[in-house]
């Protein structure tokens, strides 16, 4: 006798090719919100919890990149104005979402996401930790923008910027540290070890919402800090409460943020410069040579100069038929990607030693 097949478990997910989508939310004449939220919280079932969360927000028109985790969720969400009472009123229908505070986008801009990604994670920030190494629930002190500013007139105090170095570069508070890292798993440690004489010092963390500081503060208090505070709400939070207040401003640049708007400028400057010419620029484009995929900062001019490509091998690359494209990516794209640093300029991606200098001697 035969056994039954099992049968496979619906898969809920966006089916339409990305061009259809956008085209979709493209031709929409409804406004949207664009925002964030996260929350450290114990979910004892994610799948479970993932689905019924997609079923809900796709009714309702969500669009966005969720994560959930045994830890928590972290989600930038673009939701339909018209719908918006009716996802508040969903989400905190959930008891482990109860009242999450948000971070509504400085600017609103309907094109930020063109569909609806909930994915089960290990974690909802990426760590490297071992489960256990410290405890979550023992975070640093939350500062409003208001008392972030009068802490860093202190100059005794530490000011650590904990988001990546293609963040950091374009926008960060005046005299923080930034550091060279792509992945917040290779910054705890960087940072720890950077400052560890500085323990009796008062530690002043921020991100962009928050959500990496909670982490961090955390980890730094189980390291032996003593005064250890992050920026509530992040760099989002801050830009909200020094408009309303009348704040002074001491970011200086741009907010790099994770949606189709890639930033919100803070204050008016550029203090960044394009990877090609030095010309200001804040603009983050990746390489339209998909074999190389570089983020990389990029001025308007260099963009139709190099037609969006980091280097002349990648313009040329890029200039081929789309299938002989697809045959060069599948050759020499799946392992090239792995290897490019997202902190390395088109002119540090040529001179980049490695082990995969064989690979990446290809763009040469």
């Amino acid at each position: 006798m035969k056994k039954a097949k099992k049968r496979k478990k619906e898969v809920l997910k966006n089916i339409l090719s990305k061009d259809d989508a956008q085209k979709i939310v493209a031709a929409e004449i409804f406004n949207r919100i664009t925002v964030s939220f996260y929350k450290y919280v114990r979910i004892t079932d994610a799948d479970t919890l993932r689905d019924t969360l997609w079923r809900d927000w796709d009714k309702l028109g969500c669009l966005g990149r969720i994560y959930l985790a045994h830890e928590g969720i972290n989600a930038q969400m673009s939701v339909p104005e018209h719908n918006w009472d009716a996802f508040v009123e969903n989400l905190y229908s959930h008891t482990e979402f109860k009242n999450v505070p948000f971070k509504i986008g400085i600017i609103q801009d309907s094109k930020s996401f063109w569909k609806l990604a909930i994915t089960v994670k290990k974690n909802i920030v990426a760590d490297g930790l071992t489960p256990g190494e410290y405890d979550i629930q023992n975070i640093g002190k939350h500062l409003s923008a208001a008392e972030f500013n009068a802490a860093m007139n202190d100059p005794e105090t530490v000011v650590v910027d904990m988001r990546n170095q293609y963040e950091s570069e374009i926008g960060h508070f005046d005299n923080a540290m930034c550091h060279d890292v792509d992945t917040f798993r290779d910054q705890l440690p960087m940072v720890a070890a950077d400052i560890a004489d500085k323990k009796d010092k008062k530690l002043l963390l921020y991100c962009t919402g928050g959500i990496r500081c909670e982490k961090a503060s955390a980890y730094f208090k189980d390291k032996g800090f003593n005064d250890v505070n992050q920026l509530h709400g992040g760099v989002i939070a801050y830009k909200h409460q020094v408009e309303a207040q009348g704040l002074e401003n001491k970011f200086l640049g741009s907010n790099y943020v994770f949606d189709g708007r890639d930033k919100e400028n803070i204050g008016g400057q550029i203090i960044s410069n394009c990877h090609q010419c030095e010309r200001k620029s804040d603009r983050h484009v990746n390489c339209a040579n998909k074999a190389c995929n570089l983020l990389f900062l990029q001025c308007e001019e260099c963009e139709k100069k190099m037609q969006k490509c980091c280097t002349q091998k990648c313009k040329k690359i890029a200039s081929w038929p789309i299938e002989k494209q697809k045959e060069y990516y599948r050759k020499n794209g799946t392992g090239s990607q792995k290897h490019f640093s997202k902190s390395l300029r088109p002119k540090q991606k040529l001179a980049h030693k490695s082990p995969w200098q064989k690979i990446i001697s290809i763009f040469n």
